[in-house]
């Protein structure tokens, strides 16, 4: 049972209405005994929360920098009306509100043997699955002074993918996958290593493309027209160790892989290429095998929604066993992982050998802005050693990546609004030149 602030309005009324009226009489008695008569009839006519019946729509998805709605159903099976505050209790992180922006608490109505509806509005800020806690319900008398409370478990879940930002660049990026592959008109055609077709010589074409057997058969010279590889494999490997839990800018470092891992499979995907995923530190988090077509994006999207950064220190021979295991032929292997020069000269860099010795292999890194805008201060003297040890830390960083490409690797070093850009680029000129 709860008493409201009209209870004590009451009290303080009643007090002084006995003591002018009737001054002989006990006025604290007077003014409990109107009180409880008070409470005990509000009591009486407020609607019981314990029968309520509750219903959900379904399971919500939402990305994460978007909103999303939920419905909740409240059915009064009692004669009486239901005079309620209702709070529909979120996590903390989804941002519960009304839809007139108030807080999560709101005021309903329901007339005996009657259902109405409420809706919140769940605005995440962070990615994952996120579940309902209780319903909690107070049900007032038809004076306010007191009410009935009871909370109810009524589960609901929603998914928060992660939120892609970089999808602004897909059109440009497929407009020149669609020129490599040689579907629209260019000024120069994409080469490959797949055959696709003869046609006549013109002036300027490359003499090595002459099919001299089949220019023997014709009257005319014949040349062979190439294509970009088709039906290859990518592997995304994700660390998500220590390193990944890192703030870059407003963002973990986790997010920005995720969103450059999206880019990339959009277009590979459509580029009809299958696109493997593995997340790992000391234990694989998230795997997706053997998706093709541009439907498969959506696994990898639901696949990446739940995982999170670990704050441990990453197995990289653990991580070069996820990505050897999931590619047993040639693939191209996207390593998403920090340029730190600890963890990589000694965990990463001695394995790198064996995955250059069998696939092509890319690591994308993301650079912190933080350290840029700090090389460039000079005017104190704490800038001027701000800068110097930024410019200390953008050396190790260069020295690491040109070991990871004496072994062999493409390195992409990026700050996180052109990591997702520059390596979807760098895929499609490899794609380009036949090393995939």
């Amino acid at each position: 049972m709860a008493i409201t602030g009209r209870a004590a309005l009451l009290a303080a009324s009643a007090a002084l209405l006995v003591g002018l009226l009737v001054p002989s009489w006990n006025g604290v008695l007077a003014v409990q005994l109107v009180l409880l008569f008070a409470i005990l009839y509000d009591l009486a006519r407020a609607a019981p929360v314990r029968p309520l019946a509750f219903t959900r729509s379904d399971d919500t998805i939402v990305r994460l920098d978007e909103s999303a709605s939920v419905e909740l159903s409240i059915t009064n099976p009692s004669d009486r009306p239901l005079r309620a505050l209702v709070r529909d209790a979120w996590p903390p992180s989804t941002h519960a509100r009304t839809l007139d922006n108030a807080s999560a608490r709101q005021r309903l109505t329901v007339p005996a043997g009657e259902r109405r509806r409420l809706t919140t509005v769940l605005t995440p800020s962070r990615r994952g699955d996120h579940h309902a806690d209780r319903v909690t319900v107070r049900s007032y008398g038809p004076l306010g002074l007191a009410a009935r409370q009871a909370s109810h478990a009524v589960p609901s879940k929603l998914r928060v993918l992660p939120a892609f930002p970089s999808r602004r660049h897909l059109p440009g990026k497929l407009a020149r996958l669609r020129e490599l592959d040689g579907r629209m008109s260019a000024l120069t055609r994409g080469e490959g290593t797949e055959f696709d077709s003869l046609r006549e010589y013109v002036p300027g074409d490359d003499t090595r493309s002459i099919d001299w057997r089949a220019s023997a058969r014709q009257s005319l010279i014949a040349v062979r027209t190439w294509r970009p590889e088709r039906d290859r494999r990518i592997q995304l490997v994700l660390d998500t160790g220590r390193t990944a839990a890192g703030r870059v800018g407003d963002v973990p470092r986790l997010d920005v892989y995720m969103d450059a891992a999206l880019l990339l499979s959009a277009v590979a995907l459509r580029a009809g290429d299958h696109v493997d995923l593995v997340a790992y530190d000391r234990r694989t988090r998230a795997t997706v095998q053997g998706r093709s077509g541009p439907s498969a994006l959506a696994d990898i999207v639901s696949a990446l929604a739940p995982v999170e950064a670990q704050l441990v220190e990453s197995d990289p021979r653990g991580l070069v066993s996820a990505a050897l295991t999931g590619s047993r032929r040639r693939s191209l292997v996207v390593l998403f992982t920090g340029l730190d020069a600890a963890p990589v000269e000694e965990g990463l860099l001695p394995l790198i050998p064996q995955l250059t010795s069998r696939h092509t292999v890319l690591v994308a890194a993301v650079a912190d802005p933080a350290i840029e805008e700090m090389a460039g201060g000079r005017g104190t003297v704490e800038a001027v050693y701000g800068a110097a040890a930024a410019e200390q830390s953008r050396q190790e960083r260069r020295l690491v990546a040109e070991q990871l490409q004496r072994h062999g690797a493409v390195v992409v070093d990026a700050e996180p609004d052109h990591l997702a850009s520059r390596l979807t680029d760098t895929y499609l000129s490899l794609k380009a030149a036949g090393r995939l």
